[in-house]
């Protein structure tokens, strides 16, 4: 991967966000006529959204379900895959995103930081489990098979921590080089981890469309598409 400067000791964090589904038809987060119009983040999308109306909440992750299994996994999803298969243990990819791109594009061991899409989880146990379930009937909401509590998304709304923060930290301190792929800059903690890489010392990239709102912490950025640029990665 001479595309990145990368060499044979080397260990590459991978950071994604919706930038790069955006190519296989994922509306980003913020966009303009994005996934999320008509909906305000605080009706669907937080801990005080879901204890006023689980069923408007279900119902959207159900439209999020049914939108994801539609589309299909890119070329930079594939050219992510094949770095890891090229690097093993020396790569490492989190992910802001919660479809299942990364995994259907050959990615084996992926850390969605703030929650899969498919997967859901007892209120009271707080196991997450498989499920690929559409809950669009307010009457037939899921509940625990153990406890009866109710289910929700395993998904990290705003105003929760991110999931496994501490091995997040730990994989970008062990790193040499970060690369930051389709992101807009702007959600924390996501957007903080170029400023401890700079703090280490470590060599940071940023591959986009547009320069994200952080673009001044990068030491190289690539603008483009992530297919174009992650697959001129892999070629040389």
């Amino acid at each position: 991967m001479s595309g990145l400067g990368l060499l044979p000791t080397d260990r590459l964090f991978v950071l994604t966000g919706a930038g790069i589904s955006a190519e296989s038809g994922l509306a980003t987060f913020r966009g303009s006529g994005g996934l999320w119009n008509g909906y305000r983040v605080e009706q669907v999308a937080t801990p005080e959204a879901w204890q006023a109306d689980p069923a408007l909440v279900w119902n959207f992750y159900s439209m999020r379900r049914r939108d994801a299994l539609a589309s299909e996994p890119n070329a930079a999803h594939r050219a992510l895959a094949t770095m890891e298969k090229q690097m093993g243990d020396r790569f490492y990819l989190c992910t802001q995103n919660v479809d299942d791109l990364h995994e259907r594009g050959g990615s084996l061991r992926v850390h969605h930081m703030h929650g899969s899409l498919f997967e859901s989880r007892c209120e009271r146990c707080e196991v997450p489990f498989a499920d690929r379930g559409f809950y669009e009937d307010g009457n037939t909401l899921p509940t625990c098979k153990d406890c009866g509590a109710a289910v929700r998304p395993h998904i990290v709304w705003f105003g929760e921590i991110p999931l496994a923060m501490e091995e997040i930290y730990a994989k970008l301190a062990a790193s040499t080089h970060v690369l930051v792929v389709g992101t807009s800059g702007s959600v924390y903690p996501a957007a903080g981890f170029v400023q401890i890489a700079n703090q280490r010392g470590l060599k940071t990239i940023y591959v986009g469309p547009e320069e994200p709102l952080n673009a001044g912490a990068f030491d190289d950025i690539r603008l483009g598409t992530a297919t174009e640029i992650l697959s001129g990665c892999l070629d040389g």
